[in-house]
């Protein structure tokens, strides 16, 4: 309990300073102005959704091919920790693009697979909501969080393969693209601070699920009883 009291203390001083180089370090942006600021939030919450999304992906193929309970444990953890960062990114979206494009919302291909994105996993877990037997709603949820995360790459992808008003890439893309030296190392801070509380948040949940799952076998066993 100590252990992780002082990895979360240490981790919010993390965060508290990456946040501090984002605002005073990097530079402001010529052209959006402070309201870009947000960039290094946003971005970070995306690139860690998609990590989650991934381990969560992983979990589901092992799942269906080793019917290990750990792996629906670790399947379900990173789900909910990857729909609270992509909740992140639809929320910080529309307060980026209001001040710089005029509009909230637009249903060009990157946002509205990324809504989609949120709606498959909230759906994945809906849908373990609505099944009691422990084996087949792990796999039924397993395959459909094969099938959910197809969407990750259509996201990241799209703003290569369509024209949208969603900006071109600057992280990855083509020439001429990039960040200036210390909007990279304020994003690159950002994202390492969130990547620990994406894996503190897994840990905390992947133990609380094992935990549910022990107290459904000790119910199961009493009913038989």
């Amino acid at each position: 309990m100590l252990k992780s009291a002082l990895r979360a203390m240490l981790l919010f001083v993390l965060i508290a300073a990456t946040a501090y180089v984002a605002f005073y370090y990097a530079p402001i942006e010529r052209t959006m102005g402070v309201i870009q600021k947000i960039f290094y939030l946003h971005i970070s919450c995306a690139f860690s959704a998609f990590v989650a999304f991934g381990t969560c992906f992983y979990a589901n193929l092992r799942y269906v091919f080793t019917r290990e309970a750990k792996s629906d444990w670790l399947a379900v953890s990173a789900a909910e920790v990857g729909l609270a960062f992509i909740s992140v990114v639809l929320i910080t979206g529309p307060i980026w693009a209001h001040p710089v494009w005029g509009i909230w919302w637009t249903w060009d291909a990157r946002l509205t697979l990324t809504f989609v994105l949120g709606l498959l996993y909230l759906s994945y877990l809906l849908l373990r909501s609505m099944i009691e037997e422990p084996d087949k709603r792990a796999l039924f949820s397993a395959l459909f969080g094969v099938f959910a995360f197809l969407d990750v790459p259509l996201v990241y992808f799209s703003i290569r393969w369509w024209r949208t008003q969603h900006p071109q890439p600057v992280i990855l893309g083509g020439p001429g693209s990039g960040l200036e030296p210390r909007m990279r190392v304020s994003y690159l801070l950002m994202w390492g601070a969130l990547t620990g509380l994406l894996i503190l948040l897994l840990s905390a949940r992947y133990k609380l699920e094992a935990l549910r799952a022990g107290v459904e076998d000790l119910r199961r066993e009493a009913e038989v009883r």
